[in-house]
């Protein structure tokens, strides 16, 4: 399998995809490219029809879009362990996963991921509107599946995968939690797979200028 991504500081996508490998072990090799150039895009023309990453090649089958990807990889290789067992807690844990997904526009677009940045922003009401949901999620996960494990389902989950970029923009433009929600959000920051994550974006030097929002904090 191959899997491709772009660089680790800001692709928050594939930082999903690349997740949901790692965190269960499935062999693949990484095709790191470098966002927002020529030879990211003619390095995907025959790999994805969207031209975006993450994207994977697994025997012949071509797979992009991150959702979309770790759903493959929970199916073909891991007999759908990623998602809770319970069936109300497995159409939950989609609906937030999916929520994530298709939904927090303002969030996404006005706090770009960046790992290696500490940064301080003037957002919209949207983007307050999209923290606080998420605030939310976290906080009744906590409460909901304390007895069952510190993730937000209990056990590591494809939701994990999916809120863990939000956890790195949170964390550069420094957003106050609720205890409940901070708790999700030091649990996914000790979680030495995202480490690994984090201690190669930091060895990045490329800059995609669009993706430098807001002031540096000292």
């Amino acid at each position: 399998m191959q899997l491709y991504i772009g660089n680790k500081n800001y692709s928050s996508w594939s930082l999903r995809a690349w997740l949901m490998l790692e965190k269960n072990k499935v062999n693949y090799s990484e095709v790191k490219l470098p966002l927002d150039t020529p030879q990211f895009y003619e390095a995907l023309k025959d790999i994805t029809p969207s031209l975006k990453v993450p994207s994977i090649v697994d025997n012949g089958i071509h797979v992009w879009d991150s959702l979309a990807i770790c759903e493959y990889i929970n199916d073909v290789y891991l007999s759908g362990q990623c998602w809770p067992e319970s069936l109300a807690q497995k159409a939950k844990a989609r609906a937030v996963a999916c929520e994530m997904h298709s939904g927090f526009n303002a969030l996404r677009s006005e706090m770009p991921m960046n790992i290696r940045a500490k940064r301080k922003l003037n957002i919209s009401d949207a983007c307050k509107n999209d923290i606080a949901r998420i605030e939310q999620i976290w906080s009744e996960q906590m409460l909901a599946c304390r007895d069952q494990g510190d993730w937000l389902f209990g056990k590591w989950s494809i939701a994990d995968a999916m809120f863990a970029p939000v956890v790195m923009r949170f964390r550069t433009y420094g957003i106050e939690l609720n205890p409940q929600a901070r708790l999700y959000m030091d649990k996914v920051l000790s979680c030495p797979v995202l480490s690994k994550w984090i201690t190669e974006a930091l060895q990045e030097t490329e800059v995609v200028q669009i993706d430098e929002a807001g002031e540096e904090v000292s």
